[in-house]
């Protein structure tokens, strides 16, 4: 969440879960959680948390990042993880 710069609300539909799952820590049960630490770990470290915040909202050759998390679709989450770690975070005019 942190990470992401998600809101709750997001976080609960990205991971598919009701908020008092959030709030009482039970999600063990979500793979989807683990999935998206791994997949964002290597470019947080990379780039920072800050950067992914921002990077996560932007307009990209398709949608932003975060509307593939919202639709849960995690490949193409995982394809603009790769394109970034390729060109970087780069700003369009």
């Amino acid at each position: 969440m942190q990470r992401l710069g998600l809101s709750d609300d997001e976080l609960c539909e990205v991971l598919a879960v009701d908020p008092i799952s959030v709030i009482t820590g039970e999600l063990d049960h979500r793979p989807e959680l683990a999935i998206l630490l791994d997949l964002t770990a290597e470019a947080a470290q990379r780039v920072g948390d800050g950067v992914l915040r921002s990077w996560v909202r932007r307009r990209g050759r398709d949608d932003a990042p975060i509307e593939h998390l919202r639709a849960r679709d995690f490949g193409a989450f995982e394809d603009d993880l790769e394109l970034l770690e390729r060109r970087g975070f780069v700003i369009g005019g």
